[in-house]
């Protein structure tokens, strides 16, 4: 059974889309969970992101990489609907589980799925061939996974499938509760939910009496959180929400005492 989190105050740092499924998983397991999201996503200028669908419905591309669900739900919606339900003309690769329910919610089953979900791993395992291959990714997506498609021998397209903009600043609650010391962790998704949070956070943890711990949903986003001068508690082990819950719960589980020995 896990341990319960009851009295925990957690900060969920994904974009408010995509928050809620991790807050009730922690406050199914009695967690205070505070909402605030680091970053926001916004749509993609229409004309690229149709002419990328376009292309790829026409068989234009060997394979399509997504590397998050906003990419998938930006993207597959713009197919042609007379392509029916489940009809890619081309391979289909998925950086993680979560990118790949995204995907079979559209009925469609990735033929690529890395052990490890990082870019890093999905470049790894990507197959060597020539031909073209679309990438939607975030418009702040480092280039990195382009370059090794391009080392197998493949011509990468990439279009910007969203955009992510830093918040300004967070909800009023979050910022009371890091001020007052009462918070305990705060999650990370990726890189953009740590630097969006340490911009918005700069003055309020400067004010707080402690600062809490992190934990971070992969090691590309807990390298971020130890560039940024944040404490690394737990990196989820895999690289998923759940696995992002079972690491904070070890995190903040009480710890039994030692009895000293009488001497």
């Amino acid at each position: 059974m896990m341990a319960s989190l009851r009295g925990k105050v957690v900060i969920v740092t994904r974009p408010r889309e995509e928050g809620g499924d991790l807050a009730r998983l922690l406050e199914q397991r009695g967690a205070t969970v505070l909402l605030a999201p680091a970053i926001e996503l916004a749509p993609a200028p229409e004309e690229e992101l149709d002419r990328a669908a376009h292309d790829l419905a026409a068989g234009a591309y060997a394979w399509v990489v997504f590397t998050s669900q906003a990419g998938v739900e930006a993207v597959m919606p713009r197919l042609s609907p007379g392509m029916g339900e489940g009809r890619v003309p081309a391979r289909v690769a998925a950086v993680g589980g979560a990118t790949a329910g995204a995907l079979r919610r559209f009925g469609v089953e990735p033929d690529l799925i890395p052990k490890t979900f990082t870019t890093a791993a999905l470049g790894r395992a990507f197959p060597r061939g020539t031909g073209q291959v679309l990438l939607a990714r975030a418009d702040i997506a480092p280039d990195g996974l382009e370059a090794t498609v391009a080392a197998k021998g493949w011509t990468p397209v990439r279009v910007d499938a969203y955009r992510t903009r830093l918040v300004p600043s967070l909800p009023a609650e979050a910022s009371h509760a890091l001020r007052a010391g009462e918070v305990d962790v705060v999650s990370f998704t990726s890189v953009s939910t740590v630097e969006g949070f340490v911009q918005a956070a700069r003055s309020v943890l400067a004010e707080a009496p402690r600062s809490p711990v992190s934990v971070c949903i992969g090691p590309v986003t807990a390298e971020a959180a130890r560039a940024a001068g944040l404490m690394v508690a737990g990196v989820a082990q895999p690289h998923t929400i759940e696995g992002l819950v079972k690491v904070l719960g070890r995190v903040l589980e009480p710890r039994p005492r030692r009895l000293k020995k009488e001497s």
